[in-house]
């Protein structure tokens, strides 16, 4: 190969490694001669020799989530700087899945894992195989037991709140928050309850269900209107959809009579009817953090897990314009 580039071997090996320091000239060159002859890099070999394979993992609840289908395409724009490969993995949130993720097969082939998890507990972490490098993403609440890059719920959850109490809500129900759990759902009920007790206004119902999809939202929405809420606060905006489809089939006026918001402002909710006001993740900051993160633990050396918080904003919409004043006020 390096004679028919007419280069030496080790400007060959500097190509495939993609070093930095060679011309365009000469790249093009190795790289006519290995089309030529059909060149394919071993892997295998490669990583033998390095210590290092070019792939990462990233482990999500499901790409239908439009929210993770966003992450993710972060995540590969973020490895892509380091040369890394991102490999899918999908969990539905099983703790069997995430612990086969970071402790299976998977981690003997790539340089690390980033696992947004929903199950795992400490103890299912510190049993994985130390010498690969992980990265948790997202908001379960686990002790420092590996990098960490998170948003702040709580806050989030809080403000979300605080906004549809300044519109004149005052019965607010949240629908797939589980106050007993240790993911996102229990921190967002925290940062609700913070806000309503702020305002010295006791909690709305609160809907358990079975799902997050948009046909479960549309589903518990007659239960929901049984507790006659003036507001609704959902786990996520495909929970949300749901919810609004369901309250403008049963005739509800939204927001007039019922506001509606969510988590995640997936891209779907700026075109709903009315559009979805939303919390809005730093999604491309997770993604950015997460893979340095990675970077930084596959170089080697010894330090204590790191923590790393992301930003949010409350993008408001349509679908939690202010309640109409009661009759006699003005």
């Amino acid at each position: 190969m390096a004679a028919l580039a007419g280069v030496s071997e080790k400007t060959v090996s500097n190509v495939l490694n993609n070093y930095p320091h060679v011309t365009e000239r000469t790249r093009s060159k190795v790289e006519a001669a290995l089309a030529e002859l059909k060149y394919r890099v071993n892997l295998s070999a490669r990583g033998l020799a390095s210590g290092r394979t070019g792939f990462i993992a990233l482990a999500v609840p499901g790409i239908d989530n439009p929210y993770f289908a966003q992450l993710a395409g972060h995540v590969i724009e973020a490895a892509a700087e380091h040369q890394w490969t991102v490999l899918i993995e999908q969990t539905g949130g099983a703790n069997s899945v995430e612990s086969q993720v970071i402790a299976g097969a998977t981690s003997y082939f790539v340089d690390g894992i980033i696992l947004h998890t929903e199950a795992l507990d400490a103890a299912d972490v510190l049993a994985r195989h130390e010498e690969i490098p992980l990265v948790l993403a997202g908001e379960r609440s686990l002790d420092r037991v590996a990098d960490h890059v998170v948003a702040d719920n709580v806050s989030a959850s809080r403000d979300l709140t605080q906004h549809l109490l300044d519109t004149g809500r005052r019965r607010i129900a949240v629908v797939g928050i589980e106050p007993s759990d240790f993911t996102a759902s229990a921190l967002r009920f925290e940062g609700y309850l913070a806000a309503l007790r702020g305002a010295g206004i006791p909690p709305g119902p609160v809907v358990s269900v079975d799902g997050y999809g948009r046909n479960t939202g549309a589903a518990i929405v007659p239960a929901l209107l049984a507790d006659e809420p003036d507001a609704v606060i959902c786990f996520n905006d495909v929970l949300a959809s749901g919810v609004l489809h369901g309250l403008l089939a049963a005739g509800v006026d939204v927001p007039r009579q019922v506001a509606v918001a969510g988590f995640d402002a997936i891209d779907e909710t700026a075109y709903t009817t009315p559009p979805l006001t939303s919390v809005e993740w730093d999604t491309q900051d997770l993604a950015r953090r997460s893979v340095e993160l990675l970077a930084a633990r596959a170089k080697g050396g010894v330090q204590p897990p790191r923590k790393v918080s992301v930003g949010y904003r409350v993008i408001v919409r349509g679908s939690t314009a202010p309640a109409p004043r009661a009759p006699g006020h003005r």
